[in-house]
């Protein structure tokens, strides 16, 4: 049968950019990130990022061998994928889980539902969920030489003023790649000017748990704990480089500012509500489940009407 009657699997997007050359872009956006993060925690987050890429490469082109599908190392995703669970581990985590993590997202999230374009949410996200449950204890030890208290999230939850320059600018506890906000910022605006990804997601999704903050924050309007809340944790992490993930999020034009809405309600109920100081995670994975349903609801009309046929006898 002729390739011109083969139907793809998600994304329908037409570019003239592949699936490698995007996954490329999404790379260079990503290293002032995860260069901040080796100069803040050392060499060790060099390790665990080379680490978790090696276990997603790997688990990809194992998976691929037994079950006789062709190769797909070479579109890059699966780098993405092990690079992006690096930047939202802790330095501190042992090795052999930051192996079992990038094997969890590659095989469990992505090539059992059919590999890139069919997996139902975000592989390093659900990984990275699957750690925090499975280890919690690694997961949440943000203790190294550099910084031994809390992060700044969990900070301001016991009562504590958190220095937001210093949040901005990266000088404080938390996972690899989350800690920067100019970095994560710098890597974001790369993918705009790129036409990787627009400001829908991210803005709902910023702007939403802005607002949630606010009316339900308990702080009021002080912008001081909004700006705190905005820098700290995963939030810029997530909101430019995994909510905006093409597979997990809709194509719509409503449906991508009501799935930002969704990560950014979702993202304030933990943090105000929830136990864990955090919540991003969680957040963007619920949504990348109610991306059908959003979808669903949110398709343009077609243009036009279509009239009544005439019946015979003009009745």
């Amino acid at each position: 049968m002729s390739d011109l009657y083969h139907v793809s699997s998600s994304p329908h997007v037409r570019t003239q950019d592949t699936t490698g050359r995007m996954m490329i872009y999404v790379i260079l956006a990503l290293l002032p990130a995860s260069g901040f993060g080796i100069y803040n925690f050392g060499v060790r987050a060099l390790v665990l990022m080379l680490v978790t890429i090696a276990s997603c490469v790997a688990s990809e082109w194992i998976f691929n061998k037994i079950v006789h599908k062709k190769q797909t190392i070479n579109d890059l995703s699966a780098v993405v994928t092990g690079l992006l669970l690096a930047l939202n581990l802790p330095v501190t985590l042992p090795i052999w889980q930051a192996v079992l993590g990038g094997a969890f997202a590659i095989i469990i999230v992505k090539c059992i539902f059919g590999g890139l374009g069919q997996n139902f949410m975000n592989p390093a996200l659900g990984a990275r969920c699957f750690l925090l449950i499975a280890f919690a204890a690694n997961m949440t030890n943000f203790a190294t030489d550099a910084y031994s208290g809390p992060t700044p999230l969990a900070a301001m939850r016991g009562g504590e003023t958190v220095n937001s320059m210093n949040m901005l600018l990266g000088f404080t506890s938390g996972t690899i790649g989350e800690t920067s906000v100019i970095a994560i910022l710098v890597g974001a605006i790369f993918m705009i000017l790129m036409g990787i990804i627009d400001l829908r997601i991210p803005a709902s999704y910023i702007l939403s748990f802005v607002i949630f903050i606010l009316l339900f924050g308990g702080h009021g309007a002080d912008w001081d704990y909004v700006t705190a809340q905005l820098c700290g944790g995963g939030l810029m992490l997530g909101a430019f480089f995994m909510a905006t993930d093409y597979v997990t999020s809709p194509i719509t034009p409503v449906g991508q500012i009501v799935f930002g809405i969704c990560c950014g309600v979702l993202t304030g109920i933990f943090r105000c509500f929830g136990a864990n100081a955090e919540g991003v995670s969680f957040a963007i994975i619920l949504s990348n489940l109610l991306t059908p349903m959003i979808e669903k609801y949110t398709v343009p009309r077609a243009f036009g009407v279509v009239k009544e046929k005439v019946k015979e006898g003009g009745k």
